[in-house]
Protein backbone atom coordinates (compact mmCIF):
# COMPACT_ATOMS: atom_id res chain seq x y z
CA UNK A 1 0.00 0.00 0.00
CA UNK A 2 0.91 3.69 -0.77
CA UNK A 3 2.57 5.80 1.83
CA UNK A 4 -0.67 8.26 1.25
CA UNK A 5 -2.68 5.13 1.19
CA UNK A 6 -1.34 3.99 4.56
CA UNK A 7 -1.52 7.27 6.56
CA UNK A 8 -5.44 7.88 5.14
CA UNK A 9 -6.43 4.13 6.36
CA UNK A 10 -4.69 4.99 9.69
CA UNK A 11 -6.70 8.08 10.32
CA UNK A 12 -9.68 6.54 8.90
CA UNK A 13 -9.55 3.53 11.48
CA UNK A 14 -9.44 6.00 14.41
CA UNK A 15 -12.97 7.66 12.82
CA UNK A 16 -14.69 4.17 12.45
CA UNK A 17 -17.04 4.36 15.25
CA UNK A 18 -18.17 7.64 14.06
CA UNK A 19 -18.78 6.64 10.12
CA UNK A 20 -20.47 3.75 10.78
CA UNK A 21 -22.75 2.23 14.14
CA UNK A 22 -20.69 -0.55 15.93
CA UNK A 23 -17.86 0.67 12.73
CA UNK A 24 -14.80 -1.61 13.60
CA UNK A 25 -12.27 -1.90 11.01
CA UNK A 26 -11.37 0.21 7.98
CA UNK A 27 -10.26 -1.72 4.43
CA UNK A 28 -9.94 -1.45 0.86
CA UNK A 29 -8.88 1.52 1.37
CA UNK A 30 -7.94 3.08 -2.65
CA UNK A 31 -8.01 6.08 -4.44
CA UNK A 32 -10.60 7.21 -7.03
CA UNK A 33 -9.44 10.24 -8.26
CA UNK A 34 -7.64 12.95 -7.43
CA UNK A 35 -6.30 16.38 -9.16
CA UNK A 36 -4.55 19.43 -7.91
CA UNK A 37 -7.33 20.78 -5.35
CA UNK A 38 -8.99 17.32 -4.06
CA UNK A 39 -8.53 13.30 -3.87
CA UNK A 40 -11.50 11.26 -3.75
CA UNK A 41 -10.97 7.66 -1.68
CA UNK A 42 -13.07 4.50 -1.26
CA UNK A 43 -12.91 2.49 1.86
CA UNK A 44 -15.11 -0.01 3.73
CA UNK A 45 -16.33 0.00 7.40
CA UNK A 46 -16.78 -3.59 8.56
CA UNK A 47 -19.78 -3.74 11.47
CA UNK A 48 -19.84 -6.16 14.43
CA UNK A 49 -22.81 -7.20 12.77
CA UNK A 50 -21.60 -10.42 10.91
CA UNK A 51 -19.35 -8.64 9.50
CA UNK A 52 -21.50 -6.56 7.35
CA UNK A 53 -19.08 -3.83 5.39
CA UNK A 54 -20.46 -0.35 5.23
CA UNK A 55 -19.12 1.30 1.49
CA UNK A 56 -17.94 5.07 1.91
CA UNK A 57 -16.24 7.83 0.05
CA UNK A 58 -13.46 9.96 1.64
CA UNK A 59 -13.45 13.57 -0.41
CA UNK A 60 -10.32 15.84 1.60
CA UNK A 61 -8.11 19.02 0.09
CA UNK A 62 -4.99 17.18 -2.13
CA UNK A 63 -2.40 19.12 0.40
CA UNK A 64 -4.39 17.97 3.54
CA UNK A 65 -4.16 22.21 4.35
CA UNK A 66 -7.79 22.80 3.16
CA UNK A 67 -6.42 25.82 0.75
CA UNK A 68 -9.58 26.66 -1.19
CA UNK A 69 -9.49 26.68 -5.15
CA UNK A 70 -10.27 29.68 -6.75
CA UNK A 71 -14.43 30.16 -7.19
CA UNK A 72 -15.06 26.46 -5.10
CA UNK A 73 -17.11 26.52 -2.00
CA UNK A 74 -14.59 24.71 -0.09
CA UNK A 75 -15.21 21.10 1.65
CA UNK A 76 -16.59 22.29 4.60
CA UNK A 77 -19.42 23.98 2.50
CA UNK A 78 -19.84 21.37 0.02
CA UNK A 79 -20.45 18.98 2.73
CA UNK A 80 -23.06 21.12 4.33
CA UNK A 81 -24.90 21.78 0.60
CA UNK A 82 -24.93 17.79 0.22
CA UNK A 83 -26.66 17.75 3.07
CA UNK A 84 -29.22 20.80 2.96
CA UNK A 85 -29.60 18.92 -0.86
CA UNK A 86 -30.30 16.11 0.51
CA UNK A 87 -33.15 17.52 3.06
CA UNK A 88 -34.59 19.26 0.17
CA UNK A 89 -35.62 16.04 -1.98
CA UNK A 90 -32.01 16.40 -4.23
CA UNK A 91 -30.61 12.55 -4.53
CA UNK A 92 -27.10 12.96 -3.16
CA UNK A 93 -25.01 10.61 -0.93
CA UNK A 94 -25.69 11.01 3.19
CA UNK A 95 -22.46 12.84 4.74
CA UNK A 96 -21.34 10.82 7.52
CA UNK A 97 -18.36 13.25 8.87
CA UNK A 98 -17.26 16.71 8.21
CA UNK A 99 -13.43 16.14 9.48
CA UNK A 100 -11.86 17.98 12.16
CA UNK A 101 -7.96 19.01 12.92
CA UNK A 102 -8.06 15.82 15.05
CA UNK A 103 -8.28 13.70 12.79
CA UNK A 104 -5.11 14.61 10.95
CA UNK A 105 -6.41 14.33 7.59
CA UNK A 106 -6.80 18.29 6.69
CA UNK A 107 -10.22 20.00 5.66
CA UNK A 108 -12.41 17.08 3.81
CA UNK A 109 -15.54 15.02 4.12
CA UNK A 110 -16.93 11.46 4.57
CA UNK A 111 -19.83 10.07 2.91
CA UNK A 112 -22.21 7.07 1.90
CA UNK A 113 -20.40 5.44 -1.48
CA UNK A 114 -23.71 5.31 -3.90
CA UNK A 115 -23.16 2.06 -6.13
CA UNK A 116 -23.68 3.46 -10.05
CA UNK A 117 -22.18 4.77 -13.74
CA UNK A 118 -20.66 8.09 -13.27
CA UNK A 119 -18.68 7.88 -16.98
CA UNK A 120 -20.01 10.07 -19.02
CA UNK A 121 -19.67 7.82 -22.45
CA UNK A 122 -20.93 4.59 -20.80
CA UNK A 123 -23.69 6.56 -19.32
CA UNK A 124 -25.02 7.51 -22.89
CA UNK A 125 -24.26 4.10 -24.24
CA UNK A 126 -24.43 1.64 -21.97
CA UNK A 127 -27.09 -0.89 -22.93
CA UNK A 128 -27.81 -1.61 -19.06
CA UNK A 129 -28.77 2.01 -18.69
CA UNK A 130 -31.22 2.10 -21.64
CA UNK A 131 -34.32 2.31 -19.77
CA UNK A 132 -32.32 4.93 -17.66
CA UNK A 133 -31.69 7.22 -20.20
CA UNK A 134 -35.53 7.51 -21.14
CA UNK A 135 -35.67 9.53 -17.96
CA UNK A 136 -32.72 10.71 -17.11
CA UNK A 137 -33.15 14.17 -18.32
CA UNK A 138 -36.80 15.04 -16.60
CA UNK A 139 -34.97 13.89 -13.87
CA UNK A 140 -32.00 16.34 -14.24
CA UNK A 141 -34.60 19.33 -14.55
CA UNK A 142 -36.15 17.70 -11.68
CA UNK A 143 -33.32 17.82 -9.52
CA UNK A 144 -32.47 21.17 -11.06
CA UNK A 145 -35.58 22.50 -9.72
CA UNK A 146 -35.40 21.07 -6.40
CA UNK A 147 -31.51 22.52 -5.84
CA UNK A 148 -32.73 26.22 -7.32
CA UNK A 149 -35.66 26.19 -4.45
CA UNK A 150 -33.49 25.57 -1.33
CA UNK A 151 -33.76 28.08 0.89
CA UNK A 152 -30.36 30.19 1.08
CA UNK A 153 -31.20 30.83 5.02
CA UNK A 154 -30.00 27.16 5.41
CA UNK A 155 -26.66 27.32 3.29
CA UNK A 156 -22.87 28.47 3.42
CA UNK A 157 -21.61 31.68 2.58
CA UNK A 158 -21.23 31.54 -1.06
CA UNK A 159 -19.59 33.85 -3.90
CA UNK A 160 -23.08 35.33 -6.27
CA UNK A 161 -22.13 35.17 -9.63
CA UNK A 162 -24.20 37.74 -12.03
CA UNK A 163 -24.12 37.05 -15.92
CA UNK A 164 -22.17 39.98 -16.69
CA UNK A 165 -19.73 39.37 -13.95
CA UNK A 166 -19.20 36.03 -15.04
CA UNK A 167 -18.36 36.94 -19.15
CA UNK A 168 -15.81 39.83 -17.65
CA UNK A 169 -13.98 37.48 -15.64
CA UNK A 170 -13.94 35.08 -18.37
CA UNK A 171 -12.76 37.72 -20.88
CA UNK A 172 -9.68 38.59 -18.40
CA UNK A 173 -9.20 34.61 -17.88
CA UNK A 174 -8.29 33.81 -21.57
CA UNK A 175 -6.95 37.49 -22.02
CA UNK A 176 -4.02 36.49 -19.30
CA UNK A 177 -3.24 33.24 -21.57
CA UNK A 178 -1.75 35.98 -24.28
CA UNK A 179 -3.42 33.92 -27.09
CA UNK A 180 -5.75 34.32 -30.22
CA UNK A 181 -8.61 33.10 -30.72
CA UNK A 182 -11.13 35.07 -32.93
CA UNK A 183 -14.23 32.70 -32.44
CA UNK A 184 -13.95 33.84 -28.60
CA UNK A 185 -13.72 36.90 -29.64
CA UNK A 186 -16.87 36.98 -31.52
CA UNK A 187 -18.37 35.04 -28.70
CA UNK A 188 -17.16 37.35 -26.26
CA UNK A 189 -19.06 40.46 -28.69
CA UNK A 190 -22.57 38.47 -28.88
CA UNK A 191 -22.23 37.40 -25.37
CA UNK A 192 -21.95 40.87 -24.49
CA UNK A 193 -24.63 42.44 -26.82
CA UNK A 194 -27.32 39.91 -25.64
CA UNK A 195 -26.28 39.61 -21.80
CA UNK A 196 -29.33 38.91 -19.68
CA UNK A 197 -30.31 41.45 -16.99
CA UNK A 198 -29.60 40.19 -13.38
CA UNK A 199 -31.68 38.10 -11.66
CA UNK A 200 -33.56 40.09 -8.95
CA UNK A 201 -32.83 37.29 -6.30
CA UNK A 202 -30.11 34.98 -6.99
CA UNK A 203 -30.37 31.25 -6.26
CA UNK A 204 -28.35 28.42 -5.14
CA UNK A 205 -26.64 27.46 -8.36
CA UNK A 206 -24.83 23.83 -8.84
CA UNK A 207 -22.53 25.36 -11.44
CA UNK A 208 -21.33 21.94 -12.36
CA UNK A 209 -24.37 20.05 -13.12
CA UNK A 210 -23.49 17.61 -16.27
CA UNK A 211 -23.26 13.99 -17.34
CA UNK A 212 -20.04 13.55 -15.75
CA UNK A 213 -21.22 14.20 -12.16
CA UNK A 214 -24.19 12.45 -12.08
CA UNK A 215 -24.59 8.94 -10.59
CA UNK A 216 -26.56 6.68 -12.51
CA UNK A 217 -28.25 3.04 -12.29
CA UNK A 218 -30.90 1.47 -14.28
CA UNK A 219 -33.56 3.32 -12.76
CA UNK A 220 -32.23 6.56 -13.55
CA UNK A 221 -30.39 9.64 -11.44
CA UNK A 222 -28.90 8.16 -8.07
CA UNK A 223 -27.19 11.09 -7.01
CA UNK A 224 -25.65 14.51 -8.33
CA UNK A 225 -22.08 14.53 -7.27
CA UNK A 226 -19.19 17.54 -6.75
CA UNK A 227 -20.52 20.47 -5.32
CA UNK A 228 -17.11 22.50 -5.33
CA UNK A 229 -18.86 25.05 -7.71
CA UNK A 230 -21.34 25.98 -6.25
CA UNK A 231 -22.57 29.82 -6.03
CA UNK A 232 -25.62 32.11 -5.86
CA UNK A 233 -26.98 33.28 -9.60
CA UNK A 234 -29.13 32.23 -12.09
CA UNK A 235 -30.96 29.06 -12.28
CA UNK A 236 -31.18 28.96 -15.92
CA UNK A 237 -26.96 28.76 -15.95
CA UNK A 238 -27.58 25.01 -14.71
CA UNK A 239 -29.47 24.38 -17.36
CA UNK A 240 -27.47 25.81 -19.87
CA UNK A 241 -24.66 24.24 -18.85
CA UNK A 242 -25.72 20.91 -19.14
CA UNK A 243 -26.40 21.50 -22.79
CA UNK A 244 -22.84 22.35 -23.74
CA UNK A 245 -21.60 19.83 -26.02
CA UNK A 246 -18.85 18.87 -24.36
CA UNK A 247 -20.93 16.32 -22.12
CA UNK A 248 -23.03 14.60 -24.69
CA UNK A 249 -19.63 11.84 -25.47
CA UNK A 250 -20.42 11.96 -28.85
CA UNK A 251 -24.06 11.83 -29.00
CA UNK A 252 -24.57 15.41 -30.20
CA UNK A 253 -28.15 15.16 -31.20
CA UNK A 254 -29.70 14.55 -28.10
CA UNK A 255 -28.31 18.58 -26.41
CA UNK A 256 -29.00 16.75 -22.79
CA UNK A 257 -26.00 15.45 -21.64
CA UNK A 258 -25.86 12.68 -25.04
CA UNK A 259 -29.30 11.14 -23.34
CA UNK A 260 -32.44 13.51 -23.82
CA UNK A 261 -33.86 16.62 -24.98
CA UNK A 262 -34.65 20.02 -24.10
CA UNK A 263 -37.97 19.27 -24.35
CA UNK A 264 -37.73 16.56 -21.62
CA UNK A 265 -35.09 18.48 -19.59
CA UNK A 266 -37.26 21.79 -19.27
CA UNK A 267 -40.66 19.04 -18.70
CA UNK A 268 -38.84 17.83 -15.32
CA UNK A 269 -37.83 21.23 -13.83
CA UNK A 270 -41.32 23.00 -14.13
CA UNK A 271 -43.21 19.95 -13.13
CA UNK A 272 -41.21 20.73 -9.98
CA UNK A 273 -42.59 24.17 -10.08
CA UNK A 274 -39.23 25.74 -11.85
CA UNK A 275 -40.29 28.32 -14.97
CA UNK A 276 -38.12 28.13 -18.13
CA UNK A 277 -36.61 30.70 -20.03
CA UNK A 278 -35.15 29.56 -23.35
CA UNK A 279 -33.30 32.38 -24.08
CA UNK A 280 -31.62 33.35 -20.94
CA UNK A 281 -31.00 28.96 -21.28
CA UNK A 282 -29.00 29.97 -24.86
CA UNK A 283 -26.90 32.48 -23.35
CA UNK A 284 -25.48 30.52 -20.60
CA UNK A 285 -24.89 27.41 -22.85
CA UNK A 286 -22.83 30.07 -24.92
CA UNK A 287 -21.02 31.07 -21.99
CA UNK A 288 -20.91 27.73 -21.12
CA UNK A 289 -19.37 26.45 -24.26
CA UNK A 290 -16.53 28.97 -24.35
CA UNK A 291 -15.71 28.77 -20.37
CA UNK A 292 -15.10 25.15 -21.22
CA UNK A 293 -12.77 26.18 -24.20
CA UNK A 294 -11.02 28.77 -22.15
CA UNK A 295 -10.59 25.70 -19.58
CA UNK A 296 -8.74 23.94 -21.98
CA UNK A 297 -7.21 26.62 -22.90
CA UNK A 298 -5.86 27.00 -19.57
CA UNK A 299 -4.62 23.58 -19.03
CA UNK A 300 -2.43 24.12 -22.15
CA UNK A 301 -1.30 26.88 -21.26
CA UNK A 302 -0.27 25.58 -17.71
CA UNK A 303 1.58 23.17 -19.71
CA UNK A 304 3.50 25.01 -22.07
CA UNK A 305 4.58 27.54 -18.81
CA UNK A 306 5.65 24.47 -17.15
CA UNK A 307 3.94 25.32 -14.05
CA UNK A 308 1.67 21.35 -14.85
CA UNK A 309 4.11 18.95 -16.52
CA UNK A 310 1.19 16.19 -16.96
CA UNK A 311 0.76 15.45 -20.52
CA UNK A 312 -3.21 15.11 -20.19
CA UNK A 313 -2.92 19.04 -19.42
CA UNK A 314 -1.86 19.36 -23.13
CA UNK A 315 -3.68 16.37 -24.29
CA UNK A 316 -7.38 18.28 -23.00
CA UNK A 317 -5.86 21.82 -23.56
CA UNK A 318 -6.25 20.83 -27.46
CA UNK A 319 -10.47 20.26 -27.19
CA UNK A 320 -10.18 24.26 -27.50
CA UNK A 321 -10.31 24.04 -30.61
CA UNK A 322 -13.88 21.81 -30.38
CA UNK A 323 -15.70 24.73 -28.28
CA UNK A 324 -14.90 26.72 -30.97
CA UNK A 325 -16.37 24.94 -33.54
CA UNK A 326 -18.91 24.78 -30.97
CA UNK A 327 -19.97 28.39 -30.84
CA UNK A 328 -20.13 28.84 -34.35
CA UNK A 329 -22.79 26.48 -34.32
CA UNK A 330 -24.33 28.01 -31.56
CA UNK A 331 -23.72 31.65 -33.32
CA UNK A 332 -24.73 31.20 -36.92
CA UNK A 333 -27.96 32.76 -36.99
CA UNK A 334 -28.93 30.20 -39.36
CA UNK A 335 -28.43 27.28 -37.29
CA UNK A 336 -31.08 26.12 -35.01
CA UNK A 337 -29.22 25.78 -31.59
CA UNK A 338 -27.35 22.39 -31.69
Amino acid sequence: MHDDAVLIANALQRLAGQLVPDGRTVQAVRRLSGGASQQTWAFDVTTGDAGQARPLVLRRAADASGARALGTAGLAAEAQLIEAARAGGVPVPGVRHVLQPVDGLGEGFVMDRIEGETLGRRIVRDERLAAARRVLARQCGAAMARIHRLPAHGLPPLRTAAARAELDFQIGLHRSHGTARPVFELAFRWLRANAPADVPAPVLVHGDFRNGNLMVGEQGLRAVLDWELAHFGDPMEDLGWMCVRSWRFGHGALPVGGFGTREQLFEGYTAEGGQVDAVRVRWWQVLGTLKWGIVCEAMVHAWLSGRERDVEKAAIGRRASEAESDLLALLAPEEEVA
